[in-house]
């Protein structure tokens, strides 16, 4: 008998049809991935067996019967709990107080007694040795990494017999080390048998860590079934409607001169040697290389960010003075980052003066911000994006994650940039977001641009780069052309370089 069985949940919020047809079914012991693009339906799906949004119509059985959950409390009641992307904890609070938290235990009677501390210290150190967390009951929450964060909600689902674990995009802000231990986790609740709802936009992750996927499409179950029976490109398939080719698929050109040269750069902070490359006009560069072979770095000198010890960057054929990112911006130079709302975005103005914000000068009148102008240029580029918002007012931190790198590009296109760098711009988007970037890349290449795309998904890299130049310990190892092997651009990316 299945632990949860959704069948034909319907939910609309005021005119939106959120959910017209969701259907999943999911075991005791079994890591279910639940796939979709932004606006599939997936969150408001979740939310609704976890209590926090109630259904219009259709059937939740929970072991055969059928329930109606009204509140997150019923749902933790019943052995149901969600670990969300962006942590709920109380940062102020312990993790042994978090992990108790609304159920402490009180020594004394009524509910005047005093909350037992020291009983929930050996109770959570209990729950901690269990699963071998690397915590300690005592340290506050706001010191921890977010892997840390969700350990702790882990716990308490725990600590609360929880039977049914929703994983939303838990990777998706995480190292490498701490997605292996996520991974970790994840396989040793499913060896006690809870059964896991596991959400990822990364493609990668599927068959590391799943058993079954059921693919959401426009509020409608499309797909569900074994992920062994089912390749990858047709879950994609279902997942945005259209063949994996149509997602990469880009025109390419014969490159031009050069825009961008970089000749014997060292970088001694970040272990940077005698880096040479050359980015050509109309042309899409890609880079490989693992986690730590400098591809970050080498993005942050180029950029101005760090200061090189030698070597010289010339631009159009000039040699030129980088030492800031202000110098870069008036070179011409366009940095996407890899964290998008740490470094790329204001999360809190609105998409408009994001977009305005590299070229405050053109949109100057006399020392005052011409904010009409402002407002119709994040429009037109709005447009020209396909950009998903309601307005050029709203808030860019209310913006899915792919729709928040099209305004990080827009303001690029705004201050009219010719040379771009772009680290890893397709982490954590979805595939159909990963579409609309590469289209986008792909018509500034036409318009003759010169791009330099870093991406650890080397399926990314075959199919939209020119070629692939690859990074190990801080060199350049070796440049691959275009439709080479994965296993030839890995070849480069482990072996040793010589001095």
């Amino acid at each position: 008998m299945p632990l949860l069985e959704l069948q034909n949940i319907q939910k609309r919020f005021g005119g939106v049809t959120a959910l017209r047809n969701g259907n999943l079914t999911v075991s005791a012991g079994e890591v279910h991935l639940l796939l979709g693009e932004n606006g599939a339906g997936k969150s408001t799906l979740m939310k609704i067996v976890a209590g926090i949004v109630e259904r219009d119509s259709g059937r939740m059985l929970w072991n055969g019967q059928e329930v109606f959950l009204r509140t997150p409390s019923e749902a933790a009641a019943m052995g149901i709990a969600m670990v969300n992307q962006e942590s709920l904890l109380a940062p102020h609070l312990s993790v042994a107080e978090n992990i108790f938290l609304g159920r402490e235990k009180r020594t004394g009677a009524g509910r005047f007694g005093m909350v037992d501390r020291k009983g929930a210290l050996e109770l959570a150190r209990h729950t901690i040795a269990q699963y071998g967390f690397p915590l300690e009951p005592e340290w506050p929450v706001s010191r921890l990494s977010p892997a840390g964060r969700q350990m702790v909600e882990i716990c308490r689902a725990i600590h609360h017999g929880s039977s049914l674990l929703i994983f939303d995009e838990p990777t998706s802000s995480l190292s490498d080390t701490e997605t292996d231990q996520v991974f970790r986790i994840v396989r040793d609740l499913k060896a006690r048998g809870m059964g896991i709802i596991y959400i990822t936009h990364r493609m990668n992750e599927l068959r590391v860590i799943g058993d079954s996927a059921t693919v959401l499409r426009d509020g409608e179950t499309v797909h569900s079934g074994r992920l062994a029976e089912i390749g990858t490109d047709r879950l994609i398939q279902h997942m945005v409607g259209r063949e994996v080719a149509q997602i990469y698929e880009r025109e390419h050109l014969e490159p031009g001169e050069p825009l961008l040269e970089v000749r014997n750069l060292s970088v001694e902070s970040t272990k940077l040697k005698n880096i040479s490359l050359t980015l050509r006009r109309g042309e899409i560069t890609g880079m490989a290389g693992l986690i730590g072979a400098g591809r970050t770095e080498l993005c942050r000198a180029i950029f101005g960010i760090d200061a090189p010890q030698s070597g010289e960057i010339l631009v159009g054929g000039k040699p030129a003075r980088i030492r800031s990112p202000r110098a870069a911006v008036q070179a011409g130079i366009a940095l996407v980052t890899e964290d998008r709302q740490v470094s790329g975005l204001a999360l809190r103005l609105p998409i408009g003066s994001n977009v305005t914000l590299a070229n405050m000068e053109r949109i100057s009148r006399l020392g005052f911000l011409d904010l009409k102008y402002e407002a119709r240029a994040a429009s037109e580029l709005g447009r020209k994006m396909s950009l998903k918002a309601s307005s050029p007012a709203q808030l860019a931190g209310t913006l899915s994650g792919g729709n928040q790198q099209k305004v990080v590009i827009a303001k690029w296109l705004f201050r009219q940039s010719n040379i771009f760098l772009f680290d890893e711009p397709t982490r954590g988007i979805d595939i159909g977001a990963k579409a609309e970037v590469f289209e986008l890349m792909g018509e500034l290449a036409r318009n003759g641009a010169a791009i330099l795309m870093v991406s650890s998904e080397l399926t990314e890299l075959q199919h939209v780069a020119d070629r692939i130049v690859v990074m190990r310990q801080g060199r350049i190892s070796g440049e691959l052309p275009r439709g080479c092997s994965q296993e030839q651009i890995m070849k480069l990316a482990v072996m040793e370089v010589a001095a």
